[in-house]
């Protein structure tokens, strides 16, 4: 899917990105019996940073976001979440590879964390991040940069 956009967030979205959070992560959680239907919106609201969110649009509207927050030794891909109709259509994957080319130009390493057991990992193993450590709930992964191929 091709018609996809990204800009930047700003304080006035957190609660469709909560809202949004809620929805794609419940079938996760409540599968690993911790959804809580106040709390799934308050950490996002307790960790929402406009400065490195941004939105995704599809067709102009609303359908995701994603964080890429700068960190010690990496940068922290976080809060990545699409519209359950937007999934599976390419839209994940393609804006996923733009964020990591550009971590790649930079030699920017990423980490991100995912919930254990979730359909998401995949995604994430397709684009070159590795298993760094899991528990029962998470599954911490990093990914180092790829250097760019030499221009002939």
């Amino acid at each position: 899917m091709g018609d996809w956009a990204l800009r930047p967030a700003s304080t006035a979205d957190v609660e469709a990105v909560a809202e949004l959070r809620s929805v794609v992560l419940r079938p996760d959680l409540e599968r690993l019996g911790r959804y809580d239907e106040q709390r799934v919106r308050q950490r996002l609201r307790d960790g929402f940073s406009p400065a490195h969110t941004w939105l995704i649009e599809v067709g102009g509207a609303f359908a995701g976001c994603v964080s890429l927050r700068p960190g010690e030794d990496a940068h922290w891909l976080e809060h990545f979440y699409l519209a359950p109709d937007v999934q599976g259509a390419g839209v994940g994957a393609a804006v996923l590879r733009a964020l990591l080319d550009r971590c790649d130009r930079d030699g920017v390493r990423v980490r991100l964390n995912v919930l254990s057991g979730s359909p998401a990992r995949r995604l994430y193993e397709r684009h070159g991040f590795t298993l760094a450590s899991e528990d029962p709930v998470d599954v911490f992964m990093v990914r180092e940069p790829t250097p760019a191929a030499p221009a002939d």
